[in-house]
């Protein structure tokens, strides 16, 4: 911008140069007021900082279907699907305890309870794995765990959608 330019816009000459001056009395201004205002919003920072980590851990433990206080036991790339594998498993324990369980059922619980095993172990080593062996071995245990939910929802009687 020539100096025309800067004065047709409002600005002075000497507001967009920054001089070594300048910078040595920007450096004493926030030498001073950095002490000051940092130990009054610190605590305020902390806090703001404290309630927005809690709201993204309600967010995650809603989403994935757990309580607050259980979320870190489903943590890293396969914690989705840990959670899935725990529900799964509850919802076995409430099939097997139901009264109008069967034999039928009671094998099929014990058979899926060695299969979630499994499954759980898969999840685990995936952990290590490159990521497209992780991703194949997570679609894998979806796919698995899809059928065990769909056939826990058929034998409790709930209506599967098509």
């Amino acid at each position: 911008m020539g100096r025309r330019a800067k004065r047709a816009h409002g600005v002075a000459e000497d507001d967009l140069d920054f001089t070594p001056k300048k910078a040595k009395n920007a450096v004493r201004v926030a030498k001073v007021l950095v002490p000051a205002v940092v130990p009054a919003v610190a605590p305020l920072v902390l806090r703001a900082a404290g309630a927005v980590r809690e709201v993204y851990d309600r967010q995650q433990a809603r989403r994935l279907g757990v309580d607050v206080g259980q979320l870190s036991e489903y943590s890293g790339r396969g914690g989705a699907l840990l959670a899935r594998i725990a529900g799964a498993s509850t919802a076995l324990t409430q099939l097997a305890d139901s009264e109008r369980a069967t034999d039928g059922d009671r094998d099929f619980v014990e058979r899926s309870r060695s299969t979630l095993e499994q499954l759980t172990a898969s999840v685990r080593a995936a952990e290590h794995m490159p990521v497209a062996r992780r991703k194949a071995a997570h679609r894998a245990v979806g796919a698995e765990l899809d059928v065990i939910e769909l056939e826990v929802l058929r034998r409790l009687g709930v209506g599967t959608p098509r």
